[in-house]
């Protein structure tokens, strides 16, 4: 299995989306974490980059993960579009 290089994670109310990518952009791991699962499963995980979207809530997650040895980087969501897929229903 390669080794996680950055993480994707998509915030929500109750169940995040986590996506894992390593150096070459193969996808390493998806998965659906709820709020109470995602620190428990980034503390296991190297020291990584983990970017999410800037919104209301990005700022808390992101010094709690930071604090687990991760490099927290917030993206604007103009520079998110372009990466969604389908739109939520």
């Amino acid at each position: 299995m390669n080794e996680v290089n950055i993480i994707g994670l998509d915030l929500a109310k109750n169940i995040f989306q986590v996506h894992g990518a390593g150096a070459d952009g193969s996808v390493v791991f998806r998965r659906k974490l709820s709020r109470a699962q995602l620190l428990k499963f980034l503390s296991v995980q190297p020291p990584c980059v983990v970017a999410m979207e800037a919104c209301a809530s990005a700022h808390h997650w992101g010094r709690a993960i930071s604090d687990l040895g991760h490099e927290v980087r917030l993206i604007p969501p103009a520079y998110v579009k372009p990466f969604v897929k389908r739109q939520k229903k």
